[in-house]
């Protein structure tokens, strides 16, 4: 992937469920890329917060863009491991996804990412997220 952020944007509108959640990418660097998420009414659970898919779901398709910042041209990162935990309740008016390569290999990467909640000018870390990415062939 080229790396800049309207690379980087590009890439998520090519998933049509990040945009759906409306998952936009606001920074990007080689090996790393942040990535915001407003906090709508359907994205509640009934105990009005954030449901845990819609954090997970944030994670995993920022630590695969973290990763196809590094991934040799021709090959895609796709999750092969996932492991998540959840700290505390997801409130607030946006998430916020910080994502980072810890190993760039030639057939899998590791990555790292933390999940903020925003409310009222104040983050807080609600989840911790690690990943395995397979690098696999793009002719699919």
């Amino acid at each position: 992937m080229k790396i800049d952020l309207e690379a980087a944007r590009a890439f998520f509108r090519m998933a049509p469920f990040m945009v759906d959640l409306g998952i936009e990418p606001v920074a990007v660097a080689e090996g790393r890329i942040s990535t915001v998420l407003p906090v709508a009414r359907r994205m509640l659970q009934h105990t009005g917060q954030v449901h845990a898919g819609v954090m997970v779901t944030l994670a995993d398709h920022t630590m695969g863009a973290a990763a196809q910042t590094m991934a040799p041209e021709g090959l895609l990162a796709m999750t092969a491991e996932l492991k998540t935990s959840m700290l505390r309740p997801g409130k607030g008016e946006r998430l916020v996804c910080d994502a980072h390569v810890l190993k760039a290999g030639r057939t899998l990467s590791f990555v790292e990412a933390e999940v903020y909640a925003e409310a009222d000018g104040q983050r807080t870390l609600v989840m911790k997220a690690s990943a395995t990415m397979a690098l696999v062939s793009a002719k699919v």
